[in-house]
């Protein structure tokens, strides 16, 4: 019994780490189980590209080596990113885009069906403790849906995402870029945001990029600058 309880403990504190000294010392990693956002600038797609990778690598590293379910709502999955990223890493470059099952969505619809209706059997069947949505909100700020409608839905699979990660205990991290001019965006970024204990945000310039901890039920909240103005996280991963 003694040796189930820490078998199960080592598992429950396995980490997606950044594996930085300036991020990790803020933000050790990701834990199974757990529904993250990171939101920002455009170039959040930087951060979940690199983690695609990162997931890859074995625990000492910081990695889970597992696989990855990328729901790409926004058309941001470039395998260019990825082939530099895992040589980056020291990852065969075709080898690691094999280890990353792809799926794209164009409505709304289409991604509530992809998330309530499949997500399950391809995480199971692909054997992925991390899940990729880019732009989770962005298909739902389509005026052609009803407000309401919208609202609901957006609800629904923000709702099953949470439960679906603890239940299956796998990473889901979620990025919302911004969408300050449409007036939908407001209400579905506090959806998110309340039902996610694990915020970041990633915000870039031609000159600095930083990393927030925003929201998280232990960590101390703060800023993680990168050692130099011109690299990003996935420069010196």
């Amino acid at each position: 019994m003694l040796q189930n309880v820490i078998i199960k403990s080592q598992v429950a504190q396995q980490k997606l780490s950044f594996n930085t000294p300036e991020v990790d010392e803020l933000f050790p990693g990701f834990t199974l189980g757990e529904f993250a956002l990171i939101h920002g600038s455009a170039s959040v797609t930087t951060i979940t590209s690199m983690l695609c990778i990162r997931v890859q690598l074995p625990a000492q590293l910081g990695g889970l080596g597992s696989n990855v379910v990328y729901i790409d709502c926004a058309n941001t999955f470039t395998q260019d990113s990825i082939s530099r990223l895992a040589q980056i890493n020291h990852l065969n470059p075709i080898t690691a885009r094999k280890h990353i099952l792809n799926f794209a969505a164009f409505t709304a619809y289409q991604l509530t069906s992809l998330i309530m209706d499949k997500l399950e059997e391809k995480v199971k069947s692909f054997n992925a403790k991390l899940v990729v949505i880019s732009d989770i909100a962005g298909l739902f700020l389509d005026s052609a849906i009803p407000k309401e409608e919208a609202q609901r839905g957006y609800r629904q699979i923000i709702d099953y995402l949470v439960s679906f990660a603890k239940k299956n205990q796998i990473i889901i991290i979620a990025t919302y870029p911004s969408h300050e001019n449409n007036i939908r965006n407001t209400t579905l970024k506090e959806i998110t945001q309340n039902k996610t204990n694990t915020i970041l945000s990633y915000y870039k310039t031609p000159y600095s990029a930083e990393l927030n901890l925003e929201k998280h039920p232990t960590y101390l909240l703060g800023t993680a600058e990168p050692p130099s103005e011109n690299m990003t996280l996935a420069s010196f991963c």
